[in-house]
């Protein structure tokens, strides 16, 4: 456990540093017209790498086991707040979805994701015995996760909505609650989902775009034409560093949401590889970390912060390459950060800490049967 701590450390870090690397290549033109400066956005990504790492740290040091006693707190410290964003958020592009506190833009979202990974894990932990019965095992661990969801639904963020409900019931489901309720309950948010989905004009319109994508043959929308653009450019070994075409305009969001595109143009095939290699190794530790913890609380809490990292990861890549429906959604540590890549890093530093605190259990526990075994043969000696 305490190589996987480590290994897990080193992974999320030279993603990280990739993402430096594409962000500034990738964020240059923009930054240069809009900003006159070329480093704008990329010192802006760069101060939040600087507060994640540190808060990934901090993390890694504290006891997991402290977040039983914030779970409650930490979950109705969010609904309150995302209550309050639905009121005094900061409008980007037709949603409001960021809070600005002292001049600090902080988009409640992020933060709500490991919370609600945090207080599930408690409540399934404390229910065990009850979470087959639909009223005192599931229906709690459904509220908070619906609740959540639908707050952050109208802000509207329909697609960090639709993910936080899929990474809640996959644990849910693991946790082992009934997977009668568990599939019932994925078929009916699904249908909902949808309907209310096609009562929003920006989601609709992604959304008939895809199903129009399907059934002509062409391109889902100017974006996913152009990352489409950007991996193909890129061949095999890529056209080098700072030499990418795409990021002078031609790719929307070329920084943020579609840097996978951009990522592929300078690095090539073998480039995007091997960032795919680096998410499954990620993803890989992260289960082998949960597979092996002892207590059920810190299983659940690995399991969710990791499936929840890999599912954002898979689908942002899917979306870049047209497979899926134009989400907004960053690739986890290399996308151009607002406050995900700090919460994603303090979920990464969670996972350490429970890596580590099983390591020293299990030496602990090793050093006791040893002394047993050393204070029977004393015995059998006298």
């Amino acid at each position: 456990m305490k190589k996987l701590s480590v290994i897990l450390f080193f992974l999320t870090l030279i993603l990280i540093l990739i993402g430096l690397v594409v962000v500034l290549t990738a964020s240059s033109s923009l930054s240069a017209i809009k900003y006159s400066d070329s480093f704008h956005l990329f010192k802006l990504h760069l101060l939040r790498v600087i507060w994640a790492i540190p808060a990934l740290l901090i993390a890694a040091v504290i006891p997991y086991e402290f977040y039983k006693h914030l779970s409650k707190y930490l979950i109705i410290g969010i609904v309150i707040t995302l209550f309050i964003t639905l009121f005094f958020a900061v409008e980007k592009k037709g949603a409001g979805r960021w809070l600005s506190i002292f001049g600090f833009q902080f988009q409640p979202a992020d933060a709500a994701k490991p919370f609600l990974i945090i207080h599930l894990a408690y409540l399934m932990d404390k229910k065990d015995e009850y979470l087959t019965e639909f009223s005192r095992g599931y229906l709690p661990l459904l509220f908070w996760t619906l609740g959540i969801a639908a707050l952050i639904f109208v802000q509207p963020n329909v697609s960090n909505a639709v993910l936080i409900v899929i990474t809640s019931l996959i644990l849910i489901f693991v946790g082992g609650a009934s997977t009668k309720h568990v599939f019932a309950t994925g078929f009916l948010f699904a249908m909902s989902a949808f309907v209310f989905t096609m009562m929003l004009s920006h989601a609709r319109e992604r959304i008939e775009s895809y199903v129009n994508a399907i059934l002509t043959g062409e391109y889902v929308n100017i974006q996913v034409k152009q990352a489409i653009v950007s991996l193909g450019s890129g061949g095999i070994f890529g056209v080098g560093v700072g030499n990418s075409r795409q990021n002078n305009l031609f790719l929307p969001e070329a920084y943020g949401d579609f840097i996978f595109g951009i990522l592929g143009e300078q690095f090539g095939l073998l480039g995007t590889l091997s960032v795919l290699l680096l998410y499954l190794l990620l993803i890989f530790t992260g289960v082998l970390i949960a597979k092996k913890t002892i207590d059920k609380f810190g299983q659940l809490l690995a399991f969710g912060i990791i499936t929840q990292i890999g599912l954002y990861a898979l689908v942002n890549i899917i979306v870049t390459i047209g497979l899926l429906p134009t989400t907004g959604l960053p690739l986890p540590f290399i996308s151009y950060g607002g406050t995900s890549i700090i919460f994603n890093s303090i979920s990464i530093g969670i996972l350490i800490n429970i890596a580590f605190t099983n390591y020293v259990r299990e030496l602990e526990r090793k050093k006791m049967g040893l002394e047993t075994i050393r204070n029977s043969n004393e015995q059998r000696i006298k």
